[in-house]
């Protein structure tokens, strides 16, 4: 039982972390968005690979500037994530990919506002008890498609 539990734990946390990174990114909290990584992480999007905390807190604040385009501050794009599918493969590493749906929420009203399609592909590592992502890769499926392929715990491509 106490397997199980721990288990379930496990994966809640996991599935907590791509949600708090979706909420901080979209509402430009940087500081916190930058917690949620590993020293030595690495994240590859459509607009930029980054290495580091510090690299991709800079990448993403200049994403989210180039979205802002109404000098908001906060929301310009909604990250919608879902489907979330989570392998562990030991004590303190898992695999995941979910679902994304990006939405520009600074477009005309009555013009679409996806932006794009897409899946996240991650790598996850506890370190002192708790979850970060060490590896992250965005793969769009929309408006052009460039997906990386592979399956949690099964050959899923991450940035090296």
């Amino acid at each position: 039982m106490n397997a199980d539990l721990d288990r379930l734990l496990t994966l809640e946390a996991i599935r907590n972390l791509r949600l708090r990174y979706c909420h901080h990114l979209d509402a430009n909290r940087m500081d916190l968005l930058a917690k949620l990584f590993t020293e030595d992480a690495i994240c590859q999007v459509d607009r930029g690979r980054w290495t580091g905390r510090a690299a991709i807190t800079q990448g993403l604040s200049q994403a989210f500037a180039a979205f802002d385009t109404q000098a908001r501050g906060a929301y310009p794009f909604l990250h919608a994530v879902s489907n979330h599918w989570i392998e562990i493969l030991a004590d303190d590493r898992a695999e995941g990919r979910c679902y994304l749906i990006d939405f520009a929420t600074q477009k005309p009203a009555g013009e679409n506002p996806l932006l794009l399609l897409g899946l996240y592909a991650d790598e996850y590592r506890r370190i002192e008890g708790q979850w970060l992502i060490s590896r992250t890769r965005l793969d769009v499926v929309w408006p052009e498609a460039e997906v990386g392929g592979g399956d949690p715990g099964n050959g899923l491509v991450l940035p090296r």
